[in-house]
């Protein structure tokens, strides 16, 4: 039988336990579950064009554009442009993509938007 002395031992090292097993729990979620992209609906995907190139979540983009990591292009016409864009970004409208696409590096992490 544990003495009271006893028991009140135990008591820290069970919620300690508890608690790592919690944090572990919590890292294994982070690094093999959290970083997954999610997946697009079916149903959305129809609607998607060019669904083969890769989306960037929002929070991404955000961080991208915090860090200045990625050369973000608006690919609306120019009058959508000159009435509100993001901050340094790039004006190329979709239909010109073709013809000024030399203007953009293959090095650098572009992010375009039309919305």
């Amino acid at each position: 039988m544990n003495t009271p002395n006893e028991r009140g031992r135990q008591v820290p090292i069970l919620l300690i336990l508890i608690g790592g097993l919690l944090l572990l729990g919590a890292a294994v979620w982070f690094f093999f579950l959290g970083g997954q992209e999610q997946a697009v609906p079916t149903a959305l995907q129809a609607d998607i064009p060019y669904p083969e190139v890769p989306r960037v979540s929002l929070e991404d983009a955000k961080a991208a554009y915090d860090s200045q990591a990625a050369v973000f292009v608006d690919v609306r016409g120019e009058q959508y442009y000159q009435q509100a864009h993001i901050a340094s970004a790039m004006s190329l409208p979709e239909e010109q993509m073709p013809a000024r696409l030399s203007e953009l590096s293959p090095q650098e992490w572009i992010i375009t938007y039309c919305t």
